[in-house]
């Protein structure tokens, strides 16, 4: 809105309105409408090759980049990029990152140039007031990025930025630090977390079908799907507690932390989307929720 319509608005707006009302009518109007919020996504990303490869899940993932409004950022929560602290990748051209080994040489042939933006960051940053983020120049896009980003926007036209995950905190610590980036939705941002809610490499069944699961891993599965629509957060907050098909289920937090992040942006009554809900290698799932 430009100021000389916001002037020409005040001589009908009803006086009897208020001061303080006016205001917060006046920040509004300026800042947009705060009602057209961005989805918030939570991707399992599983193996690097669904970067390459046409499946279920890379066909999903072209299709969220194609029916989702057009972000002015892309900002993503990675299992992969664990630090102590919290910082947020604030370079002019993010790398590719290779983190994994022992694929097809033409998975690291693949290069995603989307742009990154330090005044992004700086925003990214600003969002969020509850902890000091440090802004970063060495990390990039690690395949938890960029191997779901390129198929979602293959032109690599849209900033994508990293938040990384102190690795320090818990469960509940990043939930509520993800509240912080609330107001980054109704700012044309999209929030993605990439890992997989049930993650456990130890227990892979190399040998067999695709799509087999072990049975504790389709029990925890389909007990977080459930959590997560009825929104019984505080279950998902004390994973540790909910049972040994969850210990196995989760060994160690990295993967389902970017979860904890999407539920804490999600709003009360929002519809909450399962899809690309398939078991890989038996031991790794990779059900992804969109909020919104």
């Amino acid at each position: 809105m430009k100021r000389k319509h916001f002037l020409q608005m005040m001589t009908v707006f009803p006086v009897a309105y208020g001061l303080s009302s006016i205001g917060k009518w006046y920040d509004d109007a300026m800042d947009g409408p705060n009602t057209d919020l961005m989805p918030v996504l939570f991707l399992g990303h599983g193996s690097p090759m669904n970067g390459i490869e046409d499946n279920l899940y890379s066909r999903k993932w072209k299709e969220l980049g194609t029916q989702l409004p057009k972000p002015r950022m892309v900002l993503v929560v990675s299992a992969h990029w664990l630090t102590r602290g919290t910082y947020v990748t604030a370079m002019e051209h993010p790398r590719t990152i290779y983190d994994f080994g022992g694929f097809p040489d033409a998975l690291y042939q693949v290069k995603y140039p989307a742009p990154g933006s330090p005044a992004l960051a700086k925003e990214v940053a600003e969002a969020l007031t509850s902890v000091k983020t440090g802004m970063d120049h060495e990390w990039g896009l690690d395949h938890g990025t960029w191997t779901i980003v390129r198929h979602m926007y293959p032109n690599a036209d849209i900033p994508v930025l990293q938040l990384s995950i102190d690795y320090s905190k818990d469960a509940a610590w990043h939930y509520q630090l993800a509240q912080d980036l609330q107001k980054l939705r109704s700012k044309g941002v999209l929030i993605i977390g990439s890992g997989n809610i049930v993650h456990n490499l130890g227990r892979i069944n190399w040998g067999g079908p695709e799509e087999y699961g072990y049975d504790w891993a389709i029990q925890a599965n389909d007990e977080m799907k459930k959590h997560v629509t009825e929104r019984n957060f505080k279950a998902m907050l004390d994973y540790q507690n909910q049972g040994q098909h969850w210990q196995l289920s989760i060994p160690s937090p990295d993967h389902y932390y970017p979860l904890m992040y999407i539920l804490g942006l999600s709003k009360p009554k929002e519809e909450v989307k399962i899809f690309n809900d398939k078991v890989a290698m038996g031991s790794i799932t990779m059900t992804s929720f969109q909020f919104g």
